[in-house]
């Protein structure tokens, strides 16, 4: 299997779903959007399509030309079915592709915040095996609205909008995959570093478990995806 990774901008890599996705043999291409790269002719055959954050909004396109080729692509995938995991501005861009507006969060959010799944979200095969509630990091001041068609997740009382599904797509407003090494590295110049790498200390084991556990059920959805991919195409898909 094969995964391809949309990078936004230069300290927001794969973080822990590279290491996750690399440990399980899945091939990953990255492509670094911000230094110029484009998106290659052949996005559309990866087994699954993962979009990371950035301090971008998707409605900049004059500005980061590349949103407008990655919500061309995102919006060919999810009729392809292909999986999509968005996270951060990734869910944005997911959003915007099927349809929905990205407007301002009725709060902007930073830090350590919990996040609660709602009833489909609990059901649902992202989802399964994590409590109701997570404790996520937080960083945005936009919040995408939910497309016709799709769900809503998982909510806060500061950004109701936390987490969505439309159809092969998964996007993710928080970030399930920052590392303390990322962490220190965003917030380097930042009065608010040692509080957020306290908590991290604090939470680490539970957060990198739960995190896993999404990477893990995501992984099971490209596995589908595959198998089903592969023998359609007269392929082995044993």
């Amino acid at each position: 299997m094969n995964a391809l990774i949309l990078q936004h901008y230069a300290n927001e890599g794969p973080g822990t779903i590279g290491s996750f996705l690399s440990s399980r043999g899945v091939g990953i291409k990255i492509i670094r959007l911000c230094d110029g790269v484009g998106i290659p002719s052949n996005a559309l055959e990866y087994d699954a399509i993962i979009s990371m954050g950035g301090p971008m909004n998707v409605y900049e396109e004059d500005r980061y030309p590349f949103l407008r080729h990655e919500t061309s692509l995102l919006k060919k995938a999810i009729g392809l079915k292909i999986p999509i995991l968005g996270v951060c501005l990734g869910a944005q861009m997911i959003a915007k592709a099927a349809g929905a507006r990205v407007v301002k969060s009725p709060k902007e959010e930073v830090g350590w915040l919990n996040v609660e799944f709602t009833q489909l979200g609990r059901s649902d095969r992202l989802l399964i095996g994590l409590p109701n509630q997570l404790e996520v990091f937080q960083w945005h001041g936009d919040m995408f609205q939910i497309p016709v068609g799709g769900g809503l997740l998982a909510t806060s009382r500061s950004c109701p909008h936390q987490a969505l599904k439309f159809g092969s797509a998964y996007g993710l407003q928080f970030h399930v995959e920052v590392t303390r090494e990322m962490l220190g590295e965003w917030f380097a110049q930042d009065p608010r570093k040692d509080l957020i790498l306290d908590r991290m200390d604090k939470i680490e084991r539970q957060f990198l478990s739960c995190a896993k556990t999404i990477f893990g059920n995501f992984l099971k959805l490209v596995s589908v995806y595959h198998r089903t991919h592969t023998a359609s195409h007269g392929g082995c898909c044993c």
